[in-house]
């Protein structure tokens, strides 16, 4: 486990205690079986935004703490634990840092006070098609009087129903940049997406979007890998949270579920199966916060650590999430229990922000393979 100062440490638990009270997993149980359009709950946001979660990296002069990404990997990893869907991916990390790193003056000016309390939803609209190829765009953003005008469509967009601002990649036929585009810019259009694991994300169109020469961010291709390595190793330590507290409960079963008069814990393969588990844990856990510590450090090594932690923890959580539902045997199978909600969290957070096969590859050729 990363060495946490006072402040981190405080953090972190102010965090387990408020999403324990505030936002169990029978509140997600609750929010699904509602049918919610944006798959989080507004209240929840609120008081996220309230107690400054979602401008943990966001400067102090433009109303954040700049407390850095491990400690909102913290925050992440409690709200995991809990399953809690909120735009803290989305918005507060990805979208935040896309303003931090390639926002004008005035850009950051205008939107960054609103993200960091919570007001705006801002998220990234980078994926075309089914997998993860941020590289491959076809989004066309053309000179437009002294603007742009941006054309083409996104998919899998987290948030896509609840953001008032995407972060739009687009090809300006001559490089690949990033443009902030208000949703309620004329053109734009949403398709509600319905996910396995019942979080909030659309499909995207710009027909014809016009926005001013301000739209566009600085940095290209650049700044959209720097910034989804950020929203991935923020992922990451939402997974981590959830595959925790998944191993968590299984444990927890196999020291009192009783079977031919003896607790199943006490058989000696399924005690090797959960040290199987927490061996791959601790692992993901080392992973998670390397790549989070090495991005407040400005390390060059930021992108093959990302990459490690994002392959690591989707085969872990991948695993974990499997070994619950087996481990409970029939009960877990059902719908009245939670685990099935771990499972299906885990297999659509691998997917996001690139699977595992996409990080293996993209660590071989960062290793030169």
């Amino acid at each position: 486990m990363a060495f946490l100062n006072d402040e981190q440490t405080m953090l972190r638990d102010s965090a387990k205690g408020w999403v324990q009270e505030n936002a169990p997993v029978s509140s997600f149980r609750r929010l699904r079986d509602s049918g919610s359009p944006i798959g989080y709950d507004p209240q929840v946001w609120h008081e996220m935004g309230q107690m400054g979660w979602a401008g943990v990296i966001v400067p102090e002069e433009h109303g954040g703490s700049d407390f850095g990404y491990l400690s909102l990997g913290l925050i992440l990893e409690e709200a995991g634990r809990t399953l809690t869907p909120s735009p803290l991916v989305a918005s507060a990390l990805g979208a935040a840092s896309a303003l931090v790193l390639g926002g004008s003056d005035a850009q950051k000016s205008e939107w960054l006070p609103r993200l960091a309390d919570g007001s705006v939803v801002a998220t990234l609209a980078v994926d075309e098609g089914p997998r993860h190829a941020p590289d491959k765009v076809s989004t066309r953003a053309e000179p437009s009087g002294d603007g742009w005008t941006i054309t083409g469509a996104k998919s899998f967009v987290l948030e896509g129903m609840a953001a008032d601002l995407f972060v739009v990649s687009a090809h300006t036929g001559e490089a690949i940049e990033l443009f902030l585009v208000p949703a309620t810019a004329a053109g734009v259009q949403r398709t509600r997406l319905t996910l396995a694991d019942s979080r909030g994300a659309a499909n995207i169109g710009f027909d014809g979007v016009a926005v001013g020469a301000d739209a566009k961010l600085s940095g290209g291709l650049d700044l959209l890998e720097k910034v989804l390595d950020r929203a991935r190793a923020g992922l990451c330590a939402e997974m981590l949270g959830a595959a925790t507290e998944a191993f968590d409960r299984t444990v927890d079963y196999l020291k009192t579920r009783v079977q031919f008069d003896q607790l199943i814990g006490s058989f000696q393969a399924l005690q090797h199966r959960a040290a199987g588990m927490l061996m791959e844990l601790e692992l993901a856990r080392s992973a998670t916060e390397a790549a989070l510590a090495a991005i407040d450090a400005g390390s060059d090594d930021v992108p093959m650590l990302v990459s490690a932690a994002k392959s690591k923890m989707g085969d872990t959580f991948h695993l974990i999430s499997n070994e619950m539902i087996q481990m409970h045997g029939g009960i877990g199978m059902t719908d009245e229990h939670d685990a099935g909600f771990y499972l299906k969290r885990a297999r659509a957070a691998a997917a996001t922000y690139g699977s595992q096969a996409w990080h293996r590859d993209r660590f071989a050729r960062l290793r030169g393979y």
